[in-house]
């Protein structure tokens, strides 16, 4: 009998990327198949340290290319899959919905179909706390896995579509599956653009910080690492068609998160420029874990270690990405926040 088969989508991306890491070093009897297409945000180098191992494979393909999904399912007989391609960034969802309804729900879709047809053994699908939309500044409130979807923006509608879409598959035809919605990521090889990654690159060049609107919105982070343990625990002991929140309890303004970077690098908060505010731009997200905490994980993380973690990892790696602020980047944000 040969090796697990494990399909990770995404795995060029920020979180599927350190996940397709976290396996492959972790689980030497996996085969570990990384399928990404390498849009913008795709970079396949942070996985050198692993391409070379003997359970690592990468194809290039696009997820909602049904022709070639099934030839590939048929030709390599996945046991797991692990999905986490996506269109992601809540911004361009709202310049270019049509791109996150095709990805995210069609690709989905053509994934699930090619799943069923070969029996996988189990389909996680990675999802976000978007899907539940805002809770109100009262802490004692947060979303669970009974929490009605109610997506705000184009990009956490298309999630949402999918999740149903996915779940659906398990009602209807009993595809083992389950699905992680998760809070804010941040960690190593995070797509600049985001908060956190934006603001580290900024703040090092001297730059204006944008802060939508009065910068009081709440979200909840969640380390990228103890991410990638979350789900790889539901992958093991996740029962058949249940949903799991991730979250991390570490609630912070974005107002709070860049004004902590600016301190650790010694830079002046005169670097932050409020600018309008996001479109649909929701107030607070927060997750309650007990449910996955019941199942076993437990989060290595808190946010005040783990951002200075984060911090570092960006001084050490300036290479990284430097490389990926390029013209056409600058171009883009330029556009986006009318800054320089």
């Amino acid at each position: 009998m040969g090796k697990k088969k494990i399909l990770v989508t995404g795995g060029a991306g920020f979180i599927g990327g350190n996940f397709v890491q976290y396996m492959v070093n972790k689980y030497p009897q996996y085969d570990i198949y990384n399928l990404d297409l390498l849009t913008y945000a795709g970079d396949l180098t942070k996985h050198i340290d692993i391409e070379t191992k003997e359970n690592y494979r990468f194809v290039k393909a696009d997820i909602a290319d049904r022709d070639t999904i099934n030839v590939l399912f048929e030709k390599e007989q996945f046991d797991y899959v692990i999905h986490f391609a996506a269109e992601s960034h809540v911004d361009r969802s709202i310049t270019d919905p049509g791109v996150f309804v095709k990805t995210n729900v069609l690709g989905t879709q053509v994934l699930l179909d090619a799943s069923r047809k070969i029996n996988v053994t189990k389909f996680v699908h990675v999802s976000t706390d978007e899907v539940y939309g805002e809770l109100d500044f009262d802490p004692t409130t947060f979303f669970t896995e009974e929490t009605p979807i109610n997506p705000s923006s184009p990009y956490s509608a298309s999630k949402a579509s999918s999740d149903l879409i996915v779940h659906s598959y398990f009602e209807t035809y009993d595809l083992p599956i389950n699905i992680t919605r998760c809070s804010n990521n941040y960690g190593p090889y995070h797509f600049p653009e985001k908060l956190i990654p934006l603001t580290i690159s900024r703040v090092l060049n001297n730059q204006k910080v944008p802060v939508y609107g009065d910068g009081k919105n709440v979200r909840d982070w969640l380390h990228v690492i103890d991410h990638c343990s979350a789900i790889d625990l539901v992958l093991h002991e996740g029962v058949k068609g249940e949903v799991y929140n991730i979250g991390g309890h570490n609630e912070r303004t974005n107002l709070e998160v860049v004004k902590t970077i600016i301190k650790h690098l010694n830079k002046s908060e005169n670097l932050i420029e409020f600018v309008d505010d996001r479109l649909g731009h929701d107030k607070r997200y927060a997750i309650d874990p007990t449910k996955l905490e019941k199942l076993g994980w437990i989060p290595k993380y808190n946010f005040d270690s783990g951002i200075i973690d984060t911090i570092n990892w960006y001084l050490d790696n300036f290479e990284w990405w430097e490389k990926i602020l390029s013209a056409d980047y600058q171009n883009y944000f330029k556009k986006q926040y009318n800054l320089n």
